[in-house]
C-alpha cells in the first residue's frame, strides 16, 4: 500500500510540472511550431512540361518560435535544376538536401517524403530537350546545337514568314531552302488557293509570276475557268514536315485537276474539299472525268520556256501517248511518277543568275513514250497477290525516320533560317 502511494503522489507531482512548463510558454511553442509548419505547406513545385523539371526548387524552411531558439526544424528540398544552379534558391536547396529533420528536446526525426521526379518529356526523333519548342525562324538566331540535332523539316516548318534576303534558290529541289520568297494571293481573278492553313503558297518570285501568267492564259486562250492551286513551299523553303520530298526550293507547284469553282471557295471548303482523282484503275484514265481540256491545260503548262518538267500519274501518261495524234512535242515534258492523279506537278528550272540553285539533268530526246513509260504500266499492271497476315511478333517499335538533317542541305541554309523575317504585302 505504501508503495501505491508513493507512486501515485509522483505522478501528481509529474503532471503539475508539466502544466506549468505548458502555462509559463511551452503552448506557445507548440503554436509556433504549428505556424511555422502551415507556411511551409503553402512553398509548392510549379512542373514546367517544356523542361521536364521543377521550374522553382521548393526550399521551405520553418521559422523557430522565439521562445525556443534552439529548436530548429528545416525541410527538405527538391533537387534544384540546372537553370538555378546558380541562384540563391538553388543553394538553398542545395544546403537543405538531404539532411534529415534536427531534432531536439528529445523529438524523434520527422519523416522525410520521397520527391517522385516528373515523367520524362517524349521528344520527337533526333530532338533535344533544348529544341522543344522549337524555335521560330526569324526570331533570333537558332543554338548551333538544336541546328545539329533537330530535323531540318521541323525547323523549316516552324517559319511563318519568309527570310529578309535577297530572293535565291538554294539548292537543289529535293534539298534545299528559299531565301526571299514571294507569296502567292489567296485569291485571284483566274485561280484560288487550297489548303491555305498549311502555309505553303510561297516561291521564288518567278513561281508566283509563272502561275498568275498560267492561270490567265488558260482562261483566255482555252476556257479552262480557273486554277486551283495546291501546295508551293513554305516561307523559307526546305524540307516540309509531310507531304512532299521536292518542294524546297520555291520552284515547285501542285495543281488541281478540278476546274475552279464560279465563286470564292469558303475557308473550310478549302482545308476540307476533295480532290477526285482522274483514274479508272491503276493503268487507265476515267473518260468519264478526264476530258480533252485537261489535255489543253497539260499542253498550255509545258508551253512556257522556263518550265521543265511536268509531272502526271503514269496512266495519264500513257492515255497521252495512245491518243495525241497532232503536235506531240509537248509531251517531252510531261514526266510520269507515281501518284498525281487529282494533281499535276509543274517544275520550273532555276532562274538565270541563281548560281547556288542546281537544275536536273535534261531530259532524254524524243516523246517519253518508249520503254521507261512501258516499265511503269507493266509494274501497275501487275494483279495485287493478297498475303495471309503474319503471325504477330513482340518485337521493338520501329525508330522514326528523323529525316534530312541542316548538315545536309547547303550551307547557305543556315543563315536562311536565321534571316530576319519580312512580311510581304500580297500582289
Amino acid at each position: 500500500m505504501k508503495v501505491q502511494n508513493f507512486l501515485l503522489n509522483a505522478s501528481l507531482v509529474t503532471s503539475v510540472a508539466l502544466a506549468v512548463t505548458v502555462a509559463s510558454g511551452g503552448a506557445d511553442a507548440l503554436a509556433g511550431l504549428a505556424a511555422s509548419s502551415s507556411d511551409t505547406s503553402k512553398s509548392t513545385s510549379t512542373y514546367n512540361p517544356r523542361r521536364g523539371t521543377p521550374k522553382h526548387a521548393v526550399t521551405a524552411q520553418a521559422q523557430p518560435p522565439q521562445q525556443l531558439p534552439a529548436l530548429t526544424v528545416r525541410a527538405v528540398g527538391v533537387a534544384p535544376s540546372a537553370e538555378l544552379a546558380s541562384s540563391p534558391e538553388a543553394a538553398d536547396a542545395k544546403s537543405a538536401s538531404p539532411a534529415p529533420r534536427a531534432s531536439n528536446a528529445g523529438l524523434p526525426p520527422l519523416p522525410v517524403k520521397a520527391v517522385t521526379p516528373p515523367p520524362p518529356l517524349r521528344l520527337a526523333a533526333g530532338a533535344t530537350p533544348a529544341a522543344t519548342p522549337l524555335p521560330i525562324p526569324g526570331t533570333g538566331p537558332i543554338p548551333p546545337q538544336v541546328l545539329k540535332a533537330t530535323p531540318a523539316k521541323l525547323l523549316f516548318g516552324a517559319a511563318r514568314e519568309p527570310a529578309k534576303m535577297e530572293t535565291r534558290s538554294v539548292g537543289f529541289y529535293a534539298k534545299g531552302c528559299l531565301a526571299g520568297a514571294a507569296q502567292l494571293p489567296e485569291n485571284g481573278p483566274v485561280w484560288q488557293g487550297m489548303r491555305v492553313s498549311r502555309n505553303r503558297h510561297w516561291g521564288n518570285p518567278v513561281l508566283v509570276t509563272f502561275i498568275e501568267k498560267f492561270a490567265k492564259d488558260a482562261k483566255a486562250k482555252d476556257g479552262w475557268p480557273g486554277l486551283l492551286i495546291g501546295d508551293m513551299s513554305m516561307p523559307r523553303g526546305g524540307p516540309m514536315p509531310f507531304g512532299h520530298a521536292s518542294h524546297q526550293v520555291g520552284l515547285d507547284v501542285d495543281i488541281w485537276y478540278k476546274p475552279m469553282p464560279g465563286r470564292t471557295l469558303a475557308v473550310d471548303e478549302r482545308e476540307q474539299m476533295k480532290m477526285d482523282s482522274v483514274l479508272l484503275d491503276p493503268v487507265h484514265v476515267n473518260e468519264q472525268s478526264w476530258t480533252p481540256d485537261h489535255v489543253k491545260l497539260l499542253r498550255r503548262a509545258v508551253s512556257y520556256p522556263e518550265v521543265t518538267r511536268v509531272f502526271v500519274n503514269p496512266a495519264i501518261k500513257k492515255w497521252m501517248c495512245d491518243n495525241v495524234t497532232d503536235d506531240r512535242g509537248f509531251l517531252h515534258k510531261i514526266q510520269p511518277i507515281m501518284g498525281h492523279d487529282a494533281h499535276f506537278h509543274v517544275r520550273l528550272a532555276c532562274p538565270a543568275g541563281d548560281e547556288g540553285c542546281r537544275n536536273q539533268p535534261p531530259l532524254p530526246a524524243g516523246d517519253g513514250c518508249g520503254g521507261g513509260l512501258d516499265k511503269w504500266i507493266a509494274k501497275l499492271s501487275k494483279p495485287v497477290v493478297p498475303v495471309a497476315p503474319k503471325p504477330a511478333v513482340a518485337s521493338a517499335p520501329a525508330k522514326p525516320k528523323a529525316g534530312i538533317t541542316m548538315a545536309q542541305l547547303p550551307p547557305a541554309c543556315v543563315a536562311v533560317l536565321n534571316a530576319p523575317s519580312i512580311t510581304l504585302a500580297a500582289h
